[in-house]
């Protein structure tokens, strides 16, 4: 396995990373929170840290089978210990193995969760704690699809099967056309279920307590 192939790899995932935390920073900016000041510094050290693993380790060959398998293992790994910066430079979760579990329980979207409240976060970091589950909801779908057919792992043969119907039709013929497709549908159904789910937390007009209240993993905001 060419390891420095595989750091490149995830390097460019954690510069993604890094630049999604700009979303939690916005909302900690609009609260005024003194919790997003540890975002921005999440946000940095993020970016910098992706920018070094890619830059020191770029072009360095294609992507094999083993490549493929440290790339899965390494990046989710990685990916954890980054996620868990917001929490442990803010002290909301000051356990690095508390952080990294609640941060890998929104990657994966187990729903698990070390903290009794979790709406007592402040309103950044509750953003945060729900974006990873967000980006963890597409990314296990993405990564079935690019990475299991590409090793040859498992029965999806979704680049081969036909859509059903009179007029026979694939997918799409390319792994990155059906990521980035998958991905548009994703962020086109986030607005209408976030606006369906925030009419239902507040109830019907003129009732002053909210029908729903979130519990664990739940709402971007606190009510």
């Amino acid at each position: 396995m060419k390891l420095r192939v595989v750091l490149q790899v995830i390097g460019l995932l954690q510069v993604f990373v890094g630049l999604s935390l700009v979303l939690p920073l916005g909302v900690g900016l609009l609260f005024g929170e003194p919790a997003a000041a540890d975002l921005a510094w999440s946000m940095l050290l993020t970016l910098g840290f992706g920018w070094a693993l890619w830059y020191f380790n770029r072009g360095q060959g294609e992507i094999r089978v083993r490549e493929g398998f440290g790339i899965v293992t390494l990046g989710w790994l990685v990916t954890a210990a980054t996620g868990t910066l917001p929490f442990l430079l803010s002290g909301a979760i000051p356990s690095f193995q508390d952080a990294c579990f609640e941060v890998l329980s929104g990657y994966t979207t187990t729903g698990a969760s070390i903290l009794t409240d979790v709406e007592a976060l402040p309103q950044c970091l509750l953003f945060w704690h729900s974006q990873t589950q967000w980006l963890g909801g597409m990314g296990v779908i993405v990564l079935s699809i690019a990475i299991l057919p590409f090793l040859g792992v498992g029965g999806m043969q979704l680049f081969k099967a036909e859509v059903p119907g009179p007029i026979p039709d694939r997918l799409k013929p390319r792994i990155s056309q059906t990521a980035g497709l998958l991905w548009m549908v994703y962020v086109l159904l986030t607005g209408p279920a976030g606006a369906a789910a925030d009419a239902g937390r507040r109830g019907p007009a003129g009732c002053g307590e909210p029908r729903i209240r979130h519990h664990g993993h739940g709402g971007l905001f606190h009510p």
